[in-house]
């Protein structure tokens, strides 16, 4: 009975993660689509009264949206972006399992 209710303990953990990671990647799908508008405005924009404004109102909101979205994505990542250990790990038992794969086919 103790196990059932660790695996739905660990059943809802993961349920959390997806979710997280689900949040964060439509957010960062937001935060491109925005850049990219904002990217087109510094683009067309022309000369006028309020341009010095609006330059400034898109860097502030470029500026302050791109750091909330590291901060995003490290409470969702937690550091583990590039090296983590399953990552090592898998690559170590990849790299015996094609040194086996290259010993065994070896003609003698």
């Amino acid at each position: 009975m103790k196990s059932n209710t660790d695996e739905e303990k660990h059943l809802i953990k993961a349920q959390h993660k997806l979710r997280q990671l689900k949040i964060f990647y439509i957010h960062l799908a937001l935060y491109i689509v925005v850049v990219a508008l904002i990217s087109l405005n510094f683009y067309v924009m022309e000369e006028g009264p309020y341009t010095d404004n609006i330059t400034a109102l898109n860097i502030v909101v470029l500026v302050l949206w791109t750091l909330f979205i590291l901060i995003h994505a490290w409470s969702v990542f937690k550091g583990r972006f590039l090296f983590n250990k399953t990552w090592e790990d898998k690559k170590i038992e990849k790299i015996l399992k094609e040194k086996d794969k290259e010993e065994t086919t070896l003609w003698e």
